[in-house]
């Protein structure tokens, strides 16, 4: 890949209902916080351009509902996803239960043909004091998955840009890794076909 050429990447943010993805997708590409957000139906989809290691990231970021009634359109959009949020509260600790439900619906409806698909967990909010999770649950079940955890504040913007940022760089991994996988099995198609058709005469 050239070092110049652009890449589009694919990014969703996915959790519970009112756990603040819409407030951290919006002070990671416009730098603010709102407390006036309405509960998003569907999906919200902003764009961020950054450059990592000498190539331009177009990074098309889908921020999807969280309530229950639109879990099955919802994860109509996953389907090209090349990284994915999986955002709790850490002042709510039944949106941290459901955490397993909605990364196991998420890997389902991909279906990755890489094992090591990019997802992080972050816990948003740790700027309020009423936490019920704490950070070492949220980390020890994060390591029993090996899966990458951030505590974040949208409202503080406390480790967001970090947690986009690393997203983004696995993210381009899985992308190149993808095309290669693409280019190895079509490569493969290519010569059981070209050997069948000279193995038959």
């Amino acid at each position: 890949m050239h070092s110049n050429r652009k890449v589009d990447l694919k990014i969703n943010i996915i959790g519970p209902m009112g756990t603040g993805k819409t407030s951290l997708l919006n002070q990671y590409v416009h730098k603010r916080f709102q407390n006036d957000y309405r509960n998003t139906l569907g999906a919200h989809i902003l764009t961020k351009t950054i450059q990592l290691e000498n190539k331009t990231l177009k990074m098309q970021i889908w921020d999807t509902g969280g309530q229950e009634r639109f879990r099955s359109l919802v994860s109509s959009f996953y389907k090209g996803s090349d990284g994915c949020f999986l955002v709790f509260d850490v002042t709510d600790k039944e949106s941290f239960s459901t955490v397993e439900t909605w990364r196991t619906d998420f890997m389902d409806k991909i279906q990755s043909p890489i094992t090591n698909f990019p997802i992080i967990i972050l816990g948003n909010k740790i700027d309020l004091e009423d936490r019920q999770v704490s950070r070492e649950l949220a980390v020890s079940w994060c390591k029993e998955r090996k899966i990458l955890y951030f505590e974040v504040s949208a409202k503080d913007n406390i480790n967001v840009d970090q947690a986009f940022e690393t997203l983004a760089k696995e993210a381009l991994i899985y992308y190149q890794e993808c095309r290669e996988s693409h280019l190895t099995d079509s490569i493969k198609l290519t010569q059981l076909k070209d050997s069948h058709t000279s193995s038959c005469c």
